[in-house]
This record gives structure tokens, sequence and C-alpha cells, in this order.
């Protein structure tokens, strides 16, 4: 008797097979896949606390270089003009500063404190005005100091 099914050779099968057996393999199992996850958290544990520390120590340069440059303009705006600017515009009107720096701490130009003499200058005899400049952040850096007092 003739069959009418279709017969198969041994190579069409054994290809059926191992495209079956492939197909189960190409996944990840859930183990891995939670190995992969814990790995992740390790690295960004380690690596986010880093980051941040060094995002605030850039902050800090930028803030000590602010304050520097902003002291050395006052001081040099009193010995030129005779008398201390009465208030840190005049040191950007008067073409000491480009523009006010933006406290890197607060994010904004209208925050830096300014300490005021109001008492004659012993020295030059001349009215009072603008004598120093700080941050108006009320945080504390990463040597446990204010930014407030720097």
């Amino acid at each position: 008797m003739v069959s009418l099914l279709p017969i198969r050779s041994r190579s069409s099968r054994t290809e059926a097979m191992a495209s079956r057996i492939s197909d189960a393999d190409s996944g990840f199992t859930l183990l891995e896949l939670l190995i992969v996850m814990m790995i992740i958290a390790t690295l960004s544990a380690i690596a986010i606390p880093s980051f941040t520390r060094n995002v605030k120590a850039a902050k800090e340069a930028v803030l000590r270089e602010d304050l520097h440059v902003m002291r050395e303009a006052i001081d040099s705006y009193t010995v030129d003009e005779q008398k201390a600017p009465m208030s840190l515009n005049d040191l950007v009107t008067a073409g000491y500063l480009k523009a006010l720096p933006k406290d890197p701490m607060t994010g904004r130009d209208d925050t830096w404190l300014t300490s005021q003499s109001d008492s004659l200058s012993s020295v030059d005899q001349t009215a009072g005005g603008i004598d120093d400049v700080h941050s108006n952040a009320q945080l504390t850096a990463l040597d446990g100091s204010s930014y407030n007092t720097w």
C-alpha cells in the first residue's frame, strides 16, 4: 500500500529538532535577569554618591573663585574711585565685572550677601560701602563650614 503522507528525510527531521531546541534556549532566565539587575544596582550605589560629591566639590570651587573675583573687584573699585561701591551693580556699571556671577549654590545672581561699612574708613577717610561679599546659601560645605561664612 502506498502512503499519501509526505516522507521526511532524516536531515530535515534533525533540522526541525535543532530549530526547536535553539528557540527554547534563546531567552534569559529569571535568575539571569535578577543577577544582572543586582550588579547594576550595586554599581549605581557606588557611583551615585561619588558623582554627587564631585558635583558639590565643583560648585564649591566655582563659588570660591566667584567670591575671589568679586572681592578683588570691590578692592579695585575702592582704590580707583576713592570710595567703596554702594551695591554690587556699581561694579558692573563701572566695568569691574562684566555681569554679576550666579551663586552656584542658589542658582541666582541676586542672592549675594554684602557686608557694608557704615563708618569712615581710617585709611582713605571715605564714606562706607560694600566691604565684603558672601553666598546666601544656608548649606554646609564638604569641609563642614557654612557657605555664608566663606
